[in-house]
């Protein structure tokens, strides 16, 4: 099973949100630690309660401020016997509940003139702990000054903290689940190109090299680095195209002395050796084929039904030498723009293919812009029909060749536009199409 390539989701997403929270979760205990040593220690009266005071203070009948018991009020008065409390308005009447300390008598008609606040004596029980709050009751606006149920400074700045580091957190979250994927896209858009741009490299073509604009700078070596190994490629190709090119050149001479010494003699056993010569002969032909189409072609309007009648006018002495027969079909022939000598070269290859693999007849068809070469010998199974275009691959074991014809046919058919297809021939044998694309006439 393959595996999953690794994501850049989790060490910039993911991983920059758990540093986050864990950095704000330090932050806030350093923030309670510093918080509740700042305090001098003690409990404070809890603010809870002037809420439910406030909803017990009504207005009486002589406009003067009263109690009414409610439940709330019931309930606080059982959890805190100690409970005192003074309730005044803006006009400074008020009211009291419990004993009210003495060191709170001078608070009495100015609380309208404080808004807030925490007192607390410095030693325990904490008898004069006290809160002043404003609050809306029944006999509008008043100011509480109160002593109940007590609370440690801990539990309060743990509270507060929680609710401050919510949403401190939430918009976190919402940035690296929102705004990261964003900055990231962005960020990497260069390198999306530059996969874009390796996509469309075409290794028949030289020169292709990968785009270093706007690219992040931790990609940059990366980027040279294949555009390196793509120079050397080139390089490596233009030395092998070099070195087959002047083989071939080279091989023209031997090979034309060796074919004269071969029609100039007169034993059997040597003149047969000329159809060796021949493919020998093309063989080299197609080597320069490849790169004369790759470097410097010479395209022409080639009619293919005359090309396809010479072919097998030349031909057909070594096919009547070796008992066989060769015939020319043609269909609708167009015509098609490309390299005469290339598409003759490819024609004699599948015929001499045809002769050393087939039976005893050979057909050369022309259909459309598609030229055909057919046989009646044994035919090759559909598991094989790719494998025979691959360099020195042998269907079958055999004294003669070097299994390059049918690789150069289909390197010199693609570096033309068209492609190589193999099917099986009725009612046995093999047909190689080659298709090659029509002619556009203007």
């Amino acid at each position: 099973m393959k595996r999953r390539a690794p994501s850049l989701k989790r060490p910039l997403i993911i991983q920059p949100l758990i540093f986050q929270l864990v950095t704000l979760l330090i932050m806030c205990t350093v923030f309670m630690a510093l918080a509740i040593r700042a305090d001098v220690g003690g409990l404070y009266t809890d603010e809870s309660i002037t809420p439910i005071i406030a909803d017990a203070v009504v207005r009486s009948g002589d406009g003067g401020l009263a109690i009414r018991m409610t439940e709330q009020l019931a309930r606080l008065q059982a959890e805190t016997p100690d409970l005192w409390f003074v309730a005044e308005d803006k006009a400074g009447r008020r009211i009291t509940h419990g004993r009210i300390p003495d060191q709170y008598a001078s608070l009495m008609g100015v609380l309208q003139t404080v808004g807030y606040a925490h007192l607390r004596d410095s030693a325990p029980p904490y008898r004069l702990s006290a809160v002043i709050r404003r609050e809306m009751s029944a006999a509008g606006p008043i100011t509480i000054l109160g002593h109940g149920k007590l609370t440690g400074l801990t539990f309060v700045v743990f509270m507060a903290s929680n609710i401050v580091v919510i949403p401190i957190f939430a918009i976190f979250v919402a940035i690296s689940l929102l705004l990261i994927p964003w900055i990231v896209r962005r960020s990497l858009a260069g390198v999306k190109r530059i996969a874009a741009e390796a996509e469309k490299i075409d290794p028949d073509q030289r020169g292709w090299r990968l785009s270093d604009a706007q690219v992040p700078s931790e990609i940059a070596p990366l980027v040279k680095a294949v555009n390196d190994a793509l120079c050397r490629l080139d390089e490596g190709y233009e030395r092998q195209r070099r070195f087959i090119a002047s083989a071939a050149h080279e091989l023209r001479t031997p090979i034309a002395i060796l074919r004269a010494k071969i029609d100039a003699s007169n034993q059997s056993e040597t003149r047969r050796l000329s159809a060796d010569v021949d493919r020998l002969a093309n063989l080299a032909e197609q080597l320069l084929d490849l790169q004369r189409v790759e470097t410097n072609r010479k395209e022409q309007t080639v009619d293919l039904a005359s090309l396809a009648r010479a072919v097998a006018g030349d031909l057909a002495p070594l096919v009547i030498a070796q008992d066989r027969s060769i015939a020319v079909e043609i269909d609708a022939p167009e015509t098609v723009l490309s390299d005469p000598g290339a598409i003759e070269r490819v024609l004699v290859s599948l015929a001499q293919n045809a002769m050393e693999h087939g039976g005893p007849r050979i057909v050369i068809r022309v259909v459309g812009s598609t030229l055909e070469v057919e046989d009646d010998g044994q035919g090759i199974p559909a598991d094989e029909r790719s494998n025979v275009f691959e360099p020195f691959y042998r269907l079958r074991p055999r004294t003669t060749g070097a299994g390059l014809g049918l690789n150069l046919v289909r390197q010199i058919v693609e570096r033309l536009r068209g492609r190589v297809s193999i099917s099986s021939a009725v009612p046995s044998g093999t047909i190689v199409r080659i298709h090659l694309p029509p002619h556009q006439h203007t």
